[in-house]
């Protein structure tokens, strides 16, 4: 099942199914239900009958056309976690040895953008860089979760792009910073539910600039895989439902590319992830 947060018509956000070409709007088929994605995620034990019901008998879906605007599913998650140095042809185009332990970073909630909403190139920055990421979220509350366990704890998959202002990352050793600037986390377009993905670690992963492939993997290629994310990080801390994780971006970054090659004004960006669909937006300056 595909869960989005959309405005129709220019209406207020609301959460839908996408299904087929249609989106069924749950809050009209059903105004019991939880009008927003993270009450939706903390209650799907008890709700997810009635909205798969709601999908398979209701009459007045509305067509997926240009009045939908796709908001990020997660308007403003309690955490966002980042993984960093995670795959190895990443590793290896940094020049430095595959890490000991788990590389963990935040990202702030300002950072949150609709998946085909432009993205700003700040003021103050030379060197704004993409990074395509299988992006997963959590569905239940957990602490210490054993990696067997880890499973259970993931409510869904989307795509996610860990857009990186490097001159700011690299200035010093912390890299919240250069990973928080304002409309750069971008995720979505949807959160495909666990059950449907099965297996997350199979999904071929590009990133796409100006028609130009620059990044071509594989979620198999993780260092660490999604589970081991979740069994590392709840160690240190309480995960819950709606909590969204970066899991890591592979090799072919414009850091990494001789000379470096940045993003400038009017770039577009296109991240993909086979069967959880994509993020396409324009760079623009920040005003």
């Amino acid at each position: 099942m595909k869960l989005a947060t959309v405005s129709i018509r220019g209406g207020a956000p609301e959460i839908v199914v996408v299904d087929d070409g249609r989106l069924v709007r749950l809050q009209t088929a059903h105004p019991g239900l939880p009008s927003t994605m993270i009450e939706l995620i903390s209650g799907w034990d008890v709700v997810q009958h009635t909205v798969r019901h709601a999908v398979s008998q209701s009459a007045d879906a509305v067509r997926l056309d240009d009045s939908v605007r796709f908001l990020a599913p997660i308007e403003r998650p309690g955490k966002i976690m980042a993984m960093g140095l995670n795959y190895a042809d990443h590793v290896a185009e940094a020049g430095i040895e595959a890490p000991k332990h788990q590389v963990w970073f935040c990202k702030q909630p300002n950072t949150v953008n609709p998946p085909y909403a432009p993205i700003q190139i700040p003021k103050t920055s030379a060197s704004v860089d993409y990074e395509v990421e299988l992006v997963f979220v959590i569905g239940r509350l957990g602490r210490h979760i054993a990696k067997s366990e880890a499973p259970g704890y993931v409510f869904g998959y989307c795509v996610g792009n860990d857009v990186t202002a490097r001159d700011w990352q690299m200035r010093t050793p912390q890299w919240v910073l250069g990973k928080s600037f304002d409309t750069h986390g971008p995720f979505g377009p949807w959160i495909t539910t666990a059950d449907e993905v099965g297996n997350p670690h199979r999904l071929g992963i590009r990133s796409i600039v100006n028609d130009e492939v620059r990044q071509a993997s594989n979620t198999r290629e993780l260092i660490f895989d999604v589970f081991d994310q979740i069994e590392y990080l709840s160690q240190a801390m309480t995960l819950e439902p709606g909590d969204v994780v970066f899991s890591g971006t592979p090799g072919g970054i414009g850091a990494a590319m001789k000379p470096p090659v940045f993003l400038k004004a009017g770039d577009r960006v296109r991240c993909e992830i086979d069967e959880l669909g994509a993020l396409d937006a324009v760079f623009e300056a920040e005003a």
